[in-house]
């Protein structure tokens, strides 16, 4: 499978005894010692159950995971029935080959990785994916410069348990292909359209507000296409929304702020770097949102224990926003902070906006200037 590619007798000796000293078998030594677990003497490696060999395969790296899937076909059928995650992002060179040989053994993936440097996957690997692997959940892609729409058809028909989809970067797919996959794909809970310009539109968003509501985390950074349609149709469609990346959506204004604000309760992270239309408007209505929230929070004894509201904003280059409304919001949200080392509230570019502080720096100021104390 990997050529001539083969386990060397000493590395398997050492996991072979580190595993025998995990599972409680006998002290050492090397390959040919016998070893006793689970009340079964074992000699040598073809010995090993399948439930040990899968614990070792899981202490090693998915390159050595992959070759030892070779060595012989007892292996071979254990670690493709057992293994439920790989990731091949470190495959520099013909990682389109190796997903073609892989997907059709590896059939009970769970979670794929297929991150790379440079493009490698094509249209084909990512089909062989979706018609063999089709209890897949979490899938990275990033950066598949070369895949076209026909992946995410795939995809659509052989992958509908996917709740965790990475397409950022890859630039080809339009926004009927994205369309497609949320009529099929509903189980999305992260969703990451970083840079997909053509296909992150407010048709698809509109479709995947309508079909994707367990949504949690959107990333539509530099997705300069989308409006204020696309984003209050998540808003609306999606309530359980909870990250939320917009920078770079230059399109955007207050409207869709106000949906999130209004709609999206468990909002904690949201990212407005560089969207220039958002006004104070915006700020006040996520501060009034908080309020209603936590008057809504006493329904239920759990959430009091809780900490809700945003805990991350980046307002950088936004630069028609003004001290009081950001105050505004910083008071009502305590997890925002402005201090060094935390800067959960991110202002840079804003001049105007260097007076705001959080909660921290006032209790800093009252601990160096204390309140004299009233004359007896």
């Amino acid at each position: 499978m990997i050529g001539a590619e083969r386990l060397k007798t000493d590395d398997l000796g050492l996991c072979f005894e580190h595993m025998m000293v995990l599972s409680g078998g006998g002290g050492g030594g090397g390959i040919g010692a016998a070893n006793m677990v689970g009340g079964r003497v074992i000699t040598d490696w073809k010995d090993i159950p399948m439930e040990l060999l899968l614990r070792i395969v899981s202490l090693v790296d998915d390159r050595t995971v992959i070759v030892a899937s070779g060595v012989c076909s007892g292996w071979r059928d254990a670690i493709c029935l057992g293994l439920t995650r790989l990731s091949l992002s470190w495959c520099k060179n013909n990682m389109n080959d190796l997903v073609l040989s892989l997907a059709p053994k590896f059939t009970k993936l769970r979670v794929l990785v297929l991150r790379q440097d440079k493009p490698q996957l094509e249209d084909n690997a990512v089909e062989t994916v979706a018609n063999c692997c089709h209890d897949l959940q979490d899938l990275d892609l990033s950066k598949s410069f070369k895949l076209s729409d026909r992946s995410l058809y795939a995809l659509a028909r052989g992958c509908p348990n996917l709740t965790k989809l990475n397409i950022s970067g890859c630039s080809a797919f339009s926004d009927t292909a994205l369309e497609y996959l949320s009529n099929f794909c509903r189980k999305l809970k992260v969703l990451n359209l970083c840079g997909c310009v053509k296909a992150a539109s407010d048709r698809a968003l509109k479709a995947i507000g309508y079909n994707c509501n367990q949504l949690q985390s959107v990333i539509l950074g530099w997705c300069e296409n989308v409006g204020d349609v696309g984003i209050m149709s998540l808003a609306y469609g999606c309530p359980d929304l909870r990250v939320l990346d917009l920078c770079g959506c230059v399109l955007i204004t207050d409207d869709s702020v106000i949906a999130l604000a209004n709609n999206c309760r468990h909002l904690r992270s949201l990212g407005l770097y560089y969207c220039q239309n958002i006004t104070d408007r915006a700020m006040y209505s996520l501060a009034h949102g908080q309020v209603k929230n936590q008057h809504g929070m006493w329904e239920s004894v759990k959430n009091r224990y809780e900490e809700v509201g945003l805990m991350n904003l980046n307002i950088s280059q936004c630069t028609a926003l003004t001290p009081p409304a950001v105050q505004a919001l910083c008071d009502s949200f305590p997890a925002l902070h402005t201090c060094p080392g935390r800067h959960s509230l991110i202002i840079s570019g804003c001049l105007n906006l260097t007076s705001v502080h959080c909660a921290c720096a006032v209790q800093a100021h009252r601990a160096v200037n204390p309140l004299p104390h009233p004359a007896h």
